[in-house]
C-alpha cells in the first residue's frame, strides 16, 4: 500500500500548481518597450485571472489578432474616444477613420500602451477594440527582469 502513497504526493502538488496557474495566476514576460516606463522591456509580470469589473487605468494581458499583448485600458464601455485627441508616434500617419470619434461598445475596451512612441495599440488597429472575451488577466505586479538576462 505504501508504494502508491509516495507518487501521489508529487502528483497532487503538480495538480495544485496546474490549477493555480491556469485558473488564478498568470506569469509572463514583456519583451517590448510599449508599456515603458511603467513596465520596462524585459520585465516579468504577474496577473490575476480572477476577473472583476475593469476600469480606466487597469493594465491587462489579452490576445488580439493572434498576438498576446499587455496594454492599459484607456476607455471602457460607453466612453467616447476622439481620434484627434490621441497622441501618435512621430512620423507615423494616423489611419483614416470614418468618423471623428468612436464610442466603446458593451463588452469591449479601448487600450493604449504607456509608451505612445513605441506601441501598436487601438490607435492603429483596424478592429480598434479588445473584447472582454480576449482578456487573459489583470496585471497586479511587474518585476524588472532584464538585468538577469544580460
Amino acid at each position: 500500500m505504501k508504494k502508491f502513497e509516495i507518487p501521489l504526493i508529487p502528483l497532487a502538488i503538480f495538480g495544485i500548481c496546474y490549477l493555480i496557474f491556469t485558473r488564478l495566476l498568470f506569469v509572463g514576460f514583456v519583451p517590448t518597450s510599449s508599456m515603458e516606463p511603467t513596465i520596462p522591456a524585459g520585465s516579468l509580470i504577474v496577473g490575476t485571472r480572477v476577473f472583476r469589473e475593469l476600469k480606466v487605468g487597469d493594465v491587462i494581458v489579452f490576445d488580439h489578432e493572434g498576438k498576446r499583448m499587455v496594454k492599459r485600458i484607456a476607455a471602457v464601455p460607453g466612453d467616447m474616444v476622439v481620434w484627434d485627441e490621441l497622441e501618435y508616434a512621430d512620423g507615423v500617419e494616423p489611419p483614416e477613420r470614418d468618423s471623428e470619434f468612436v464610442v466603446v461598445p458593451e463588452g469591449c475596451y479601448f487600450v493604449l500602451g504607456d509608451n505612445a512612441q513605441d506601441s501598436w495599440d487601438s490607435r492603429y488597429w483596424e478592429e480598434v477594440f479588445v473584447s472582454s472575451k480576449e482578456r487573459i488577466c489583470t496585471i497586479v505586479h511587474s518585476y524588472q527582469f532584464s538585468h538577469f538576462c544580460s
